[in-house]
Order: C-alpha cells, then sequence, then structure tokens
C-alpha cells in the first residue's frame, strides 16, 4: 500500500493481553455512518458517551465508552472513533470485525459502502497520518515511539519533550537563518559586479558564523539526547578473577552474575541495564581473558572481545592484590595491547582498581581505585563513566533524539565549514557556498520529514506499534 493511502483504517490501540481497559481506534474520512451503525447513534465531538457497542444483528458485543473526533482536530488529521470496552483480547477482536464488516456493509441512505475500502492498518499508520496531515513533523513522530520505549525517567521527560515540539523548533531555527543566508547569497548572483560589498554589507561571515555556533548547541543536546535514547554499552574486561562479576552485581545492586573463587567461571556474556543519572546504560560481564585451552573458555573469550569491539566504554578491571606478580603482570601487558589493537581510538577505555579493600599498592596508571565487595569508589566510577562518554547536561535540558539526528546535524556542521571555506576566499565562489548552503538545508529538513525520501518514512513507521 502506498504511504499516501486514504483507505478507512482501524486497528486494536492497546497491548496484547488482558488488561482493565481495551481500545479499538478507527481512523478515516466520513465516519458518521459508521458511529452509528456501531452505537446506534451520533456522538457529539469529543464527548465521551456510554453505551453498548453493537453487533450486525443489533445484539450489544459489549458496554463502554465512545469517542468521537472530528477532522481536522484529531490525532490523525481525519475523523477518528475510539471505542473503549473491556480489555478481554476476544472482545476486543469482536470490535475490531465488527468495525470493518460496518465498514464494508451498505448505508442505508446511500446503499454504498459505508466506508470503501476499510482494511487493518499497518504498524505505526495512525501516526504515519498525523505527519501527512502536517499535525506533527517528523522528529515529534519518532518522539512517539521514543516516549513508549523509554526505559528511564529522564528518557521519557525527554521524549514528551521532543513530542511537545521542542526539538523542532531548534530546527526550524536552525533552518529559518539558513534560509535567510541562502536568500542573501543567491539573490548576490543577479549582480555579480556588487557581490562582495554586497555579502559584507548584509555581514553574510558573521551570518554564518552565528549559525555555525547555533548549531553546535543543538549539535551537543541531541548527543546528549541519543544516550538517553541508545544507552550506552560498557563491556567490563579483564583477566579471570579480577572481580567482573562482583562489579557487575555491585553496579546493577543484585546478584545477577555467579561469583567464586575459581578462574573462569563466567563462560558467556551476563548483561544488565541500569542506569545512572537517568542514562541507561547497557553492562556486560565477559569471560575473563586469558589464554585457554578450554573450548567453552575459549569461545566465551572470542565473544568478549567480539563485544569489547563494539562497546561505547570499556572498564578494564585490575586485581590490586595480584600487581606484584610476573605472571598477571606480562597477561596485563598483553590485554592493554589487544585494547589498543582492536578498539577505535575513540572508544574510552578506564582503568578500574579493584579489591581496594585488601590491598593498598599504588595504580601503576591513573584510573578508579575501587572495592566491588565494600562498595568503595562505585559513585567515582559511575561519575567516570558518564564523563568518559561524553554526558554533560543535565536531563531537565535535554530533548531525546535519534542516531540519524545526530549525523543529519553532522552533515549540516561540514557543509557550513565548506561554506566558510568558499565565503573567506579573496574572491568567494558564490555558486559553490549556495551549493553547501543548499546541501545544508537539506540535511537539517531530514530530520523533521520536510524534505525525505518514502524508504525512510516507511522503515520509521514500521516499527511502530499496530494502532499507534
Amino acid at each position: 500500500m502506498p504511504l499516501s493511502s486514504s483507505d478507512p483504517i482501524a486497528a486494536i490501540a492497546t497491548a496484547p493481553g488482558r488488561g482493565a481497559v481495551g481500545i479499538v481506534r478507527v481512523s478515516g474520512r466520513g465516519l458518521d455512518s459508521l458511529t452509528e451503525a456501531l452505537t446506534g447513534r451520533r456522538l457529539k465531538p469529543r464527548e465521551a458517551s456510554y453505551g453498548a457497542f453493537r453487533d450486525a444483528d443489533g445484539s450489544p458485543i459489549d458496554h463502554g465508552l465512545a469517542l468521537f473526533f472530528p477532522a481536522p482536530h484529531s490525532f490523525t488529521g481525519e475523523d477518528v472513533l475510539e471505542l473503549q470496552a473491556h480489555g478481554g483480547p476476544v472482545v476486543l477482536q469482536l470490535l475490531l470485525a465488527r468495525c470493518l464488516a460496518a465498514g464494508a456493509e451498505s448505508d442505508p441512505t446511500t446503499s454504498q459502502p459505508r466506508l470503501a475500502g476499510m482494511r487493518v492498518a499497518r504498524p505505526g499508520e495512525f501516526t504515519e497520518r498525523a505527519f501527512h496531515n502536517d499535525k506533527i513533523d517528523l522528529a515529534q513522530a519518532e518522539a512517539i515511539a521514543d516516549l513508549i520505549d523509554a526505559s528511564t525517567e529522564a528518557a521519557a521527560r525527554s521524549a514528551s519533550r521532543s513530542l511537545s515540539g521542542e526539538f523542532s523548533r531548534e530546527i526550524h531555527a536552525l533552518r529559518d537563518a539558513l534560509v535567510h543566508l541562502r536568500m542573501l547569497v543567491e539573490a548576490t548572483l543577479d549582480f555579480p559586479e556588487e557581490e562582495i560589498d554586497f555579502l559584507q554589507k548584509a555581514d553574510a561571515k558573521g551570518q554564518l558564523e552565528r549559525l555555525q555556533q547555533a548549531l553546535a548547541r543543538v549539535m551537543a543536546r541531541a548527543r546528549q539526547g541519543a544516550l538517553l535514547r541508545e544507552g550506552i554499552k560498557v563491556v567490563i574486561a579483564g583477566q579471570p578473577n579480577a572481580g567482573k562479576s562482583s562489579l557487575l552485581n555491585a553496579l546493577a545492586g543484585a546478584e545477577l552474575a555467579i561469583v567464586t573463587p575459581v578462574a573462569g567461571t563466567t563462560r558467556d556474556v551476563v548483561a544488565q541495564t541500569i542506569q545512572i543519572a537517568g542514562v541507561p546504560l547497557h553492562v556486560m560481564d565477559t569471560a575473563g581473558l586469558r589464554h585457554s585451552e578450554d573450548e567453552v573458555e575459549k569461545i566465551g573469550i572470542e565473544r568478549a572481545w567480539g563485544h569489547i569491539e563494539t562497546a561505547d566504554a570499556v572498564l578494564f578491571l585490575h586485581d590490586l592484590t595480584r600487581l606484584d606478580t610476573p605472571e598477571y603482570i606480562a597477561e596485563e601487558d598483553r590485554i592493554t595491547l589487544g585494547l589498543g589493537e582492536k578498539l577505535p581510538k575513540n572508544i574510552p577505555v578506564i582503568d578500574v582498581w579493584n579489591k581496594r579493600d585488601a590491598a593498598f599498592p599504588a595504580a601503576p596508571r591513573a584510573g578508579v581505585m575501587l572495592s566491588a565487595k565494600t562498595g568503595e569508589g562505585l559513585d567515582a566510577l559511575r561519575h567516570k563513566l558518564l564523563e568518559a562518554v561524553g554526558w554533560q547536561a543535565a536531563p531537565e535540558g535535554v530533548f531525546i533524539a535519534r542516531e540519524r539526528h545526530v549525523q543529519a546535524l553532522r552533515r549540516v556542521d561540514a557543509h557550513l565549514l565548506s561554506a566558510t571555506a568558499h565565503l573567506s576566499t579573496a574572491s568567494p565562489t558564490l555558486d559553490l557556498l549556495a551549493e553547501e548552503l543548499r546541501l545544508a538545508q537539506t540535511a537539517l529538513n531530514e530530520i523533521t520529514g520536510e524534505f525525505t525520501s518514502d524508504d525512510l518514512l516507511g522503515v520509521i513507521f514500521s516499527s511502530f506499534c499496530i494502532g499507534k
């Protein structure tokens, strides 16, 4: 079906399973006749009406609340009918089937189907229609899914800010400044003999610098929002018996991983999502890194290195009680070399010196001293982790953002840098300058969906729930 399809749609809008209340939602043009067929009467706009939801023979399927939102004052911008019934899956399926059947039935006054082409909604199609009908932009549409998927309170509040339009307003402000600058540059192309004086009088360079400064502020907040949405993958690595499982348990506040004095106890990855200052952290305890002839342990070690290579941050755990053992130190050096070879330079590695309660030597290099057993130093580690991954802003000032938003803003930044280079030459190349500004605006428009491909829209909305 094309993305712009205007067929009437219906779906169950509440989560699968049993509940106190379940909702069936319908959206389309001209739902008055359908409303009468289901409820036996016309409904007042935006007013809850209690009554029976009727089958084709007039018998009640269930009793509940019906709400009618006439276009354009609805979520989708079309007529919307919501039936709030008891939340049993069979009841809701009966109501959905009745909606579809009633749409196909002939309207007594016209002898035509009440709602020709009525069908079950695709995932995300209600939100998609709200986007196409200019009720929300693309960033706000994504914020709906992010609000539903939020794993922390800070992420939920930030998604709510994006849904209310805070992120979009920042993008629109950048776009308006960019459009004004484009207008100046392209106007000068019509008067080439006066182009330098014209741009200087209009302070085009100053406008471009201010635009870059504003972009930098938005990028910083978007990066924070992306961290809130995506979370941070943190891998705990180190030799066997350094205390990796104990550290995971201490950070999670629960006995998730088995802890024994036997080296190589952890054979596979143990993962837990925790939060620090509202930021989700996906913490992974991996098999101890060492040379082993045990086939099962070797597989665990290979998996450990695989997770390390895709981490956002690595906690390299050291055992302070074994720092004077030559074999242990040699293995530490080998692991350090492996981290340097396999990890990109932008992935932080934090040295964590464990068992502070049992030993008091000076650490060979900077890091965090702690005891996973007593909890000493855990707060310092949490602070260091957030600092290492770039978390700076307070959650109250952050709007949710996705990685595609961050990448789009980076492209805008790159185009503005190129534009600055073209403008700063002794003889500005205005055609190239105008093209860089156009490309910057195109990248900005991708965020709010004012100019984007149908493929991108399809990917975004297909990840939504049916009925949303």
